[in-house]
């Protein structure tokens, strides 16, 4: 605890006197992380739901992982307000004098961009909630991962458009939201894996969780490629210039990084049949694709954001994956160590207190 305790304290430091230097690139730096590492969370609440409705062995053995990571939800909300107070310095649709059509002026309206991020986490939380509540029950466990799915997909897609897509309110693509929501799912499901290997859970044949990791990939390539064909055969100058400037200045490279490092080396790794069945390949591609989030977030949030110091974006993104990623890993080993409960209250938790 004290050296978790150490390591936020100074990373929140950092972050502080980088905001009082440059406030828009020490946001910037945090908004990465936040997606990042915050991803993890909204794919978790996604899989388990999905481990409601596909019920095996796997599922038994990851709930408690799947329920304490989804318990950090409010956490999560918490660690967005930095952005929520500095999002003029984020979106220009919360700039005064920045054009828009009517309709993305008053949808993209910082007042009603607050009032979306918030429903999203209470409904998400409650989902969560919801989860919890069922868990044994086999009817109650397929109607609340039935409409929890429903929901849950919508809203991250929402939320994709809200907290990501609208850095660039000039630019639209129908299926950004089905790849924020690809992206939050391939998150969550490499960390769950991940967990349950580094704790040494009897989980079940590695080859099921390897497989389910590359369905996972395949599905996230998929939205990729699809919505680079439909952007680039349509020829339409304002979605051409998201991909002109994510494949220059530097940004070909870390783009290359992604794409070798999330679909190139899992794809053919985890087409050997020796791979797929060892634990330590797939506990490497698993920290792999966490790793690679964090490229990927800062290819679709850095390059649209304008006058930021790289220098600043340097030395920020590490203290900010560093306080986010380390202040909801304080959370998850408490929800782990509570059954998947983040606070307890009541006469019960005092009973289990005193026995303690």
């Amino acid at each position: 605890m004290t050296a978790k305790l150490v390591i936020v304290v100074v990373a929140a430091l950092v972050l502080i006197a980088g905001l009082a230097i440059d406030p828009r690139s020490t946001l910037s730096a945090y908004l990465v992380a936040w997606v990042a590492i915050g991803a993890i969370p909204l794919g978790v609440l996604c899989v388990l739901m999905t481990s409601y409705l596909v019920r095996r062995a796997w599922t038994e053995a990851l709930h408690p992982i799947m329920l304490s990571a989804t318990s950090v939800l409010p956490i999560l909300a918490v660690l967005f307000l930095p952005a929520l107070i500095g999002m003029k310095q984020l979106y220009p649709a919360a700039s005064a004098g920045h054009a828009l059509p009517a309709f993305k002026a008053v949808y993209l309206a910082p007042w009603f961009f607050v009032l979306r991020t918030v429903i999203y986490f209470v409904v998400l939380w409650l989902l969560a909630l919801w989860q919890r509540a069922t868990w044994g029950d086999s009817d109650r466990m397929i109607r609340s991962a039935s409409a929890g799915l429903i929901v849950t997909a919508l809203l991250l897609s929402f939320a994709g458009v809200d907290w990501v897509e609208s850095l660039e309110p000039e630019f639209h693509s129908s299926e950004y939201g089905l790849y924020f929501l690809c992206f939050t799912l391939l998150d969550g499901t490499a960390f769950a894996i991940l967990m349950g290997l580094a704790s040494g859970r009897r989980i079940g044949a590695t080859r099921g969780y390897s497989a389910l990791l590359l369905s996972v990939i395949l599905l996230w390539t998929y939205v990729h490629a699809m919505q680079y064909i439909v952007i680039w055969a349509g020829d339409i100058p304002d979605e051409v210039v998201w991909y002109i400037k994510r494949s220059s200045d530097g940004w070909q490279f870390v783009l290359a990084v992604v794409a070798l490092g999330q679909f190139v080396v899992p794809f053919f790794a985890l087409l050997n049949s020796r791979a797929r069945s060892s634990r330590s390949w797939l506990l490497t591609l698993c920290a792999l694709t966490l790793v690679m989030r964090c490229w990927e977030a800062s290819i679709l949030i850095l390059p649209v954001v304008h006058d930021i110091a790289p220098l600043t974006i340097a030395l920020m993104l590490p203290a900010a994956l560093a306080f986010v990623a380390v202040t909801l890993w304080w959370a998850f080993e408490r929800a782990l160590a509570n059954d998947g409960r983040l606070f307890r209250f009541g006469r019960r938790a005092r009973v289990e207190a005193e026995a303690r």
